[in-house]
C-alpha cells in the first residue's frame, strides 16, 4: 500500500500530458500569450491587495514601525521558497503549481494534500477577499451619497448579532430575514466571467489594475513622506521581537499570491525563462513598497492610532486631506479586485491538473474550445467562492489561509531537496544557487537555541509544552532533524533555510488555526481515500483494499485525538466517548470498503 500512495509521476509523463488537451477529446490546449511583464504584474497583483489598505495598520498598531522586519523576514522566507518554485516552474512547466511539484518529488499522496490544501488557499482565502472588496464598495458608495441598504451588504450571521438597521429592515420570508453580501457576490459574478473568456482578457485586466494601484500607492508614499515626525519613529519597537511578531498572519496574508503565478505556466510564451524571473520580481517590488508604506504611515502617526480598517485614508484624514480618502478607497477597491482575479485563475487551473491525473473527474479538465480556458473549473471557483460569500463572515480565514499557504511552501522548498538527492536530478534552466549547509545550518541552529536559552530561560522546559504553544515545540523537533539530516547528507542551504523559516512562520499561528488546518486536511485524506485513490491513473491493476480500512483506522483515532484535545476533563479509556468513536471509525471502515469495491468493479 505504501508504494501505491507514494507513487510518482515522471515530468516526460506531465509534460505528454499538458501537450494532448488534458483529456478532453478535443485536442485544444491553454493559449501561450504570456511574456514577463505580464507574469510580473500577475504577481503584483496578487500580492498587494486587502494587506496593503487594512492589514498593515493591523500589524503596525502590534509592532510599531519595527513592523518593517517582519515584512523584510517575512520577504526573505518567500524569496527562499520563490527561488524553490523557480525551479520546480523550470522544470515542470505546467499549470499544476506545488501540487504538480509535489507529485514529482514525494508522490501521488503529498501531491494531494497539497492540492487540497492549495483549494484552502485560493478559494477560502476569495472569498474572504470577495467579502473585503464588498465592505470598500459599499463604504464609497456611501461617502459618495449612494446608499445601499445594509440588510444587501453583510452577512446573517454579523446583522444578527449587531441587531442593527440590517437586522431590524431586512426582508422577511416566513420569519426568516433575507440578509446577504450583494456586492461581494457581484464582483465574484464580474471576475469570473473575465477569467472565463480568456487570458487574454485576464492578462489586460489585471496589467490595468496594477498600473492604478501602483500610481496611487507611489502618490501616497511621496506625498506622506512630506508630513512624517521622526518622533513618531521612537521607540521604533515598542514590544520588543514578540511585539512584532503578533503581525505575522497579516503580514504574511500580504505576500501570498507570488506562487499563484506558477499557475499560468502553460500559457507563458517560455515558462522556463519567464516564470522564475517574474517570481523574483514581483517579490522584490512588492517588498520594497511594503516597507516604504509602513515607514510611512508609522511616520505619519503615532503607531497606536493604525489599528483601523482603513489606515491610508485615516492618516490623510487627521491632516484635513479628506479627498484622498477617496483616492484611496477607489484604488482599494481596484487592488482587492485584481488579487480576485489571479486566485480565481489560479485554482481552475490546478483543479484541471488534478483531473488530468485522474484524482478528480475528467470534467475539471475540460478546456473551452473558443476561449481556451478550462471552463467548468472556472464556472465551479466561481460558485465556491460567490455562493459562501453572500452568508459567510470568515474572522479566521486570514490566519487558515496563511498556514496553508506556507505549508506548501514548506513541501515546495522540501521538494527541491528531494530532487537534488536524486541521481536523475531532472535538466532545468534555472537552479537553485547550491550552498552547502552541513555545517553552515547545524551551526545556526545550535546559535539560535543558545541565544534563546539564555534570553528565555523557561522556553524550551516549560513555555512551549502547552496545548497552546505546541506549534513552537514541533518546529524545534523538525528544525533539529533537518540539521542532522543537512550534516548527515549535505543539503542545499537555501531551500533548508526556506522550508525552516516558512515552518517558523506556521508555528506562530495559534493551537486554534492548527487545529482547523489538521481538520482541513483530514477532510481532504477522506475524499482521496474514497475517489482519488482508486481513480488515479497511475493505479495498478490491484486494487489495495487495504486502503480504506487503513483510513478508517486514521479517523476513528483522529478522532479519539480531537475528543482528547477539547475535553477539559481528565480523559481515560474508560470514557464512554471512546466506544461512540470506535463505533464511528468502525462504520467508517465498513463504507469505505464498499465504495472501493464499487470503484474498482467500474
Amino acid at each position: 500500500m505504501a508504494n501505491q500512495l507514494f507513487r510518482k509521476k515522471s515530468i516526460d509523463v506531465i509534460l505528454r500530458d499538458a501537450e494532448q488537451g488534458y483529456g478532453d477529446g478535443h485536442g485544444t490546449g491553454l493559449k501561450k500569450v504570456l511574456g514577463v511583464r505580464d507574469l510580473t504584474f500577475f504577481g503584483i497583483a496578487a500580492i498587494i491587495g486587502a494587506g496593503i489598505f487594512s492589514g498593515i495598520g493591523t500589524a503596525a498598531s502590534a509592532g510599531g514601525p519595527g513592523i518593517i522586519f517582519l515584512y523584510i523576514f517575512t520577504a526573505i522566507a518567500c524569496g527562499f521558497a520563490a527561488l524553490c518554485y523557480a525551479e520546480f516552474a523550470s522544470t515542470v512547466p505546467v499549470s499544476g503549481s506545488a501540487y504538480t511539484y509535489s507529485y514529482v518529488a514525494f508522490g501521488e499522496i503529498f501531491a494531494w494534500i497539497i492540492g487540497w490544501d492549495l483549494l484552502m488557499e485560493y478559494a477560502i482565502g476569495n472569498i474572504a477577499v470577495a467579502i473585503s472588496w464588498s465592505d470598500y464598495f459599499t463604504t464609497m458608495m456611501a461617502n459618495a451619497g449612494l446608499h445601499i441598504p445594509e440588510w444587501m451588504t453583510m452577512d446573517y450571521m454579523s446583522a444578527k448579532a449587531a441587531q442593527g438597521a440590517a437586522w431590524l429592515n431586512a426582508p422577511q420570508i416566513g420569519g426568516f430575514r433575507i440578509i446577504l453580501d450583494i456586492p461581494a457576490l457581484m464582483i465574484v459574478a464580474l471576475i469570473t466571467y473575465i477569467v472565463f473568456r480568456g487570458i487574454k482578457e485576464s492578462r489586460s485586466a489585471s496589467n490595468l489594475m496594477v498600473i492604478i494601484k501602483l500610481c496611487v500607492i507611489f502618490f501616497v508614499i511621496v506625498l506622506g513622506a512630506f508630513y512624517i515626525n521622526p518622533d513618531n519613529w521612537s521607540p521604533f519597537s515598542p514590544e520588543g521581537f514578540g511585539g512584532i511578531m503578533k503581525g505575522v498572519s497579516a503580514v504574511f496574508f500580504a505576500y501570498i499570491g507570488f506562487d499563484a503565478i506558477s499557475t499560468t505556466a502553460e500559457e507563458c510564451k517560455n515558462p522556463q525563462r519567464d516564470l522564475p524571473k517574474a517570481m523574483i520580481y514581483s517579490l522584490i517590488i512588492c517588498t520594497i513598497v511594503y516597507v516604504l508604506l509602513a515607514l510611512v504611515l508609522t511616520g505619519m502617526v503615532h503607531y497606536t492610532k493604525l489599528s483601523v480598517g482603513d489606515p491610508l485614508a485615516m492618516v490623510f484624514d487627521e491632516r484635513g486631506m479628506k479627498f484622498i480618502s477617496g483616492i484611496v478607497a477607489v484604488s482599494a477597491i481596484i487592488a482587492t479586485a485584481s488579487v480576485l482575479l489571479v486566485f480565481q485563475m489560479g485554482q481552475p487551473r490546478i483543479w484541471m491538473s488534478m483531473s488530468r491525473d485522474g484524482l478528480l473527474p475528467k470534467v475539471f479538465s475540460k478546456i473551452h474550445p473558443k476561449y481556451g480556458t478550462p471552463s467548468f473549473s472556472t464556472i465551479l471557483t466561481g460558485i465556491v467562492v460567490g455562493v459562501p460569500a453572500l452568508f459567510l463572515n470568515l474572522e479566521e480565514v486570514i490566519s487558515l489561509t496563511s498556514i496553508g499557504t506556507l505549508f506548501a511552501f514548506v513541501l515546495v522548498c522540501a521538494g527541491v531537496l528531494a530532487l537534488q538527492q536524486r541521481k536523475d536530478r531532472p535538466e532545468s534552466k534555472f537552479k537553485v544557487p547550491y550552498i552547502n549547509g552541513q555545517f553552515i545550518y547545524p551551526l545556526l541552529i545550535i546559535v539560535a537555541i543558545i541565544i534563546v536559552a539564555i534570553k528565555a530561560p523557561t522556553h524550551f522546559t516549560d513555555d512551549i509544552w502547552t496545548k497552546d504553544t505546541w506549534p513552537m515545540a514541533a518546529f524545534w523537533v523538525i528544525a533539529i532533524v533537518v540539521a542532522v539530516m543537512a550534516f548527515l547528507k549535505k543539503f542545499s542551504l537555501l531551500p533548508v533555510l526556506g522550508m525552516i523559516s516558512c515552518f517558523y512562520l506556521m508555528s506562530q499561528e495559534t493551537h486554534k488555526v492548527w487545529m482547523r488546518f489538521q481538520i482541513w486536511l483530514v477532510i481532504g485524506l477522506i475524499v482521496y481515500f474514497t475517489y482519488s485513490y482508486v481513480a488515479s491513473k497511475l493505479k495498478t491493476d490491484i486494487i489495495m483494499k487495504r486502503a480504506p480500512h487503513a483510513i478508517g483506522v486514521g479517523v476513528s483515532l483522529f478522532a479519539l485525538y480531537l475528543m482528547m484535545y477539547f475535553d477539559d476533563t481528565n480523559f481515560y479509556l474508560k470514557n464512554d466517548k471512546v466506544v461512540v468513536y470506535i463505533i464511528i471509525g468502525a462504520a467508517i471502515q465498513i463504507f469505505y470498503s464498499f465504495w472501493a469495491a464499487r470503484i474498482a468493479k467500474a
